[in-house]
């Protein structure tokens, strides 16, 4: 079942460039459920297109199965470097094993990330404090947890 499943999703992800996927699960009682993502989002359209391009290719007299396809939702953390393409110019609150970062996501290679925000530091000579722009460069490796923070 794994097999035919990544098979048709491959098919179904193909026709479509801009998809990619985030997770495939198939339980031993043939629940599958896709998670997807898109470069410029996913549309109710696309899911409904991968969940019959699998559907439509798999035979519930030989074996019963459930099916859900699903975007990835923005409460969901980052886990591809695609994904951070995608977020460039939102803001992340970024774990790292030592530290977290809030952000603007200025930039995404496929070895890291570039996060910019502002802070208040003390003034180097006198009293009071100064708006200092910090960057910080974070390699995905270093990255425990990337979430998008949403703002209103």
């Amino acid at each position: 079942m794994q097999e035919k499943v990544t098979a048709l999703l491959q098919k179904a992800l193909d026709e479509n460039p801009s998809l990619f996927l985030i997770n495939l699960e198939i339980t031993p009682g043939n629940q599958i459920r896709v998670t997807i993502d898109g470069d410029y989002g996913v549309k109710v359209e696309d899911c409904i297109a991968v969940s019959r391009a699998i559907e439509h290719n798999l035979d519930r007299e030989e074996e019963d199965f459930s099916l859900e396809v699903l975007s990835a939702g923005v409460s969901e953390p980052l886990t591809m470097a695609r994904q951070y393409v995608k977020n460039v110019g939102r803001k992340l609150k970024v774990k790292t094993e030592g530290e977290t970062l809030e952000g603007q996501l200025v930039a995404a290679s496929e070895f890291d990330i570039t996060l910019q925000w502002k802070t208040r530091e003390p003034k180097p000579v006198g009293k009071g404090k100064v708006t200092v722009q910090k960057e910080a460069i974070v390699p995905y490796e270093n990255i425990v947890e990337a979430k998008v923070m949403i703002t209103f």
